[in-house]
C-alpha cells in the first residue's frame, strides 16, 4: 500500500468521498471510465496518470489526484467498477454448484474483456463495494453448505486463483503472439509447423508430434469450464455430506 511522506499508509479511496461536480469540471466516474479504456486498449503497462489525463482532455495528471488520491486509488476504483459487470443472484439458490459456476463464469467473462484485471487485482486489497458484495455472496453459498467462514474464504480464493491464473495465461499468450508477429491464423499455423518439425526430429516425441500435426481438444472457454468443474467437485468433497447436488 502506498505511504504518505510521514510513513503512514495512504488513506483508502473508499474512505474518501468524491468531490462534488460543481467543485471541479472532472468527475470521478469519468476518470475511472477513461482509465478502463486506456487499460483495455494497452494493458496494465499503459495505465499512467498522464495517459488517463490525456484521454479526458486538456488536463494534467495532477488534476486527477483530487478525485482518486493516487494511482493506487485509481486502480482500486477501476477494479471495483469492472467487478460490477459480474451478474450476481440476489440470494443463493438451492443448487450451490450452480451458484458458484454462475459467479465464476461471469467473472471469467469480465476478466476476458479486461485482461489487465488479472494483473492488477492481486496488487490491491479487495475492498470495493462491488467486490465485497461478490465475496459475500460466495461466502453465503459455501457457509450455507456447511463450511465455516475460514474454509469458505479459502474455497472462494481458490476459485479466484483459477479465474485470474487462466486470464493471466491468456494475456501472456496474446502478448507472445504480438511480440512474434503471429497476428493471423496463417501466421500461427506456420509457427506451429516449425515447432512440429522440431518435436518430430529424431522420433523422440512421437505423441507430441502426432498431436501437433493435427491439434485437437477443447478451446479456452471449454478448458476453463472443465477445470472449474474439477475445482467445484474438489470443494464438494470437503463439505459436509459431500456437498450434494452433483451436476453430472
Amino acid at each position: 500500500m502506498k505511504e504518505t511522506p510521514h510513513g503512514a499508509p495512504a488513506p483508502l479511496i473508499w474512505t474518501r468521498p468524491a468531490p462534488r461536480r460543481r467543485q471541479s469540471p472532472l468527475d470521478r466516474d469519468d476518470i475511472v471510465r477513461a482509465a478502463v479504456e486506456v487499460a483495455d486498449e494497452g494493458g496494465a503497462q499503459a495505465l499512467t496518470m498522464a495517459a488517463v489525463a490525456g484521454r479526458l482532455g486538456p488536463y494534467t495528471p495532477m488534476a486527477l489526484y483530487r478525485h482518486v488520491l493516487s494511482k493506487d486509488g485509481l486502480v482500486d476504483l477501476m477494479l471495483d467498477a469492472v467487478t460490477a459487470e459480474i451478474p450476481l443472484p440476489d440470494a443463493p439458490g438451492d443448487d450451490w454448484r450452480a451458484d458458484l459456476r454462475t459467479v465464476a463464469t461471469g467473472s471469467w467473462a469480465m476478466v476476458k474483456r479486461h485482461l489487465w484485471y488479472a494483473r492488477l487485482a492481486p496488487t490491491r486489497p479487495p475492498l470495493g463495494p462491488h467486490t465485497m458484495r461478490r465475496t459475500e455472496f460466495l461466502l453465503r453459498v459455501l457457509v450455507g453448505r456447511g463450511a465455516n467462514v475460514g474454509e469458505a474464504m479459502t474455497y472462494a480464493a481458490l476459485l479466484d486463483r483459477h479465474i485470474l491464473g487462466s486470464a493471466q495465461q491468456e494475456a501472456e499468450e496474446l502478448a507472445m503472439r504480438h511480440r512474434h508477429g503471429l497476428h493471423t491464423p496463417a501466421q500461427l499455423a506456420e509457427a506451429v509447423t516449425a515447432a512440429r518439425e522440431l518435436a518430430a526430429e529424431g522420433g523422440r516425441h512421437p505423441l507430441l508430434a502426432q498431436w501437433m500435426a493435427a491439434p485437437e481438444g477443447p478451446g479456452l472457454d471449454e478448458q476453463f469450464a472443465l477445470s472449474l468443474t474439477f475445482l467445484i467437485d474438489g470443494i464438494a468433497t470437503r463439505l459436509p455430506g459431500g456437498g450434494g447436488n452433483p451436476d453430472r
